[in-house]
């Protein structure tokens, strides 16, 4: 199974086992990670999911969809990296990627 790394604001990194076809959210909620809200369950419709990717993953993932973007305008502290993780896919290709949860969700 793919391994995805979060680290949360403070630097503490949880490594967890995801099953692909499964969203990046998905794979937090069910392993307990903290810093990941998901108030709409996935469904693209806040940004409570919110994270910053790896910059050295960023352009490995597909591109985000239009409605991606307008949630992120929601998000705290958005960047250049960042994506709602109800949106990345996980596949075997996303073995080792890493993310960082913000301070806050909104």
């Amino acid at each position: 199974m793919p391994k995805i790394t979060f680290l949360d604001s403070e630097g503490t990194a949880r490594e967890v086992e995801a099953q692909a076809g499964l969203s990046v959210m998905e794979a937090a909620i069910r392993n307990d990670v903290p810093g990941i809200d998901a108030d709409c369950g996935g469904a693209c419709a806040c940004s409570t999911c919110h994270v910053h990717v790896a910059e050295d993953w960023a352009e490995r993932l597909p591109p985000m969809d239009p409605l991606e973007q307008d949630m992120l305008d929601f998000a705290f502290e958005p960047g250049p990296t960042s994506r709602l993780s109800c949106q990345i896919r996980i596949t075997a290709e996303l073995d080792g990627l890493v993310v960082r949860t913000p301070e806050r969700q909104i």
